[in-house]
């Protein structure tokens, strides 16, 4: 049996222009996809830790932690289970973007379009549980 991969990431939220709720969505090049910033935890890194530092990178965002979403069960395009903690996220200083090998865009969308922008059904039900929160 597969070891299960970990892996941490978050749902970073602002208020846009309009005074709707925006969220950070990426855009990976390689699999030309829609997704929630994410990434493996490195060896004795713990999930918040992880959180944080993979938002950063892919995204350029320095965030705090909110309060913790539902975890995300799957297995990986290798057919490795793989366990995702997400929190909410508060953006507190961008760091600067460079598209890569891994990110090529990130786009602020109001939450209301995620749902159809994100490529795949567990980023789209944490979503939806996040809007299903009270304000």
């Amino acid at each position: 049996m597969a070891v299960e991969i970990q892996a941490a990431g978050g749902i970073v939220t602002r208020t846009g222009p309009a005074g709707e709720v925006e969220l950070l969505a990426i855009h990976r090049d390689r699999y030309d996809d829609w997704s929630l910033p994410k990434g493996k935890l490195e060896p004795g890194e713990s999930s918040e830790t992880a959180a944080r530092r993979e938002v950063e990178e892919e995204t350029g965002w320095r965030c705090e932690l909110g309060v913790e979403l539902p975890s995300v069960h799957y297995v990986d395009r290798h057919g490795r289970p793989k366990t995702v903690r997400y929190w909410l996220m508060t953006p507190t200083e961008f760091m600067g973007f460079e598209p890569n090998d891994e990110v090529d865009e990130v786009r602020w969308i109001a939450v209301a379009d995620a749902t159809t922008m994100l490529s795949y059904d567990a980023d789209r039900r944490l979503v939806e549980h996040f809007r299903s929160l009270p304000p």
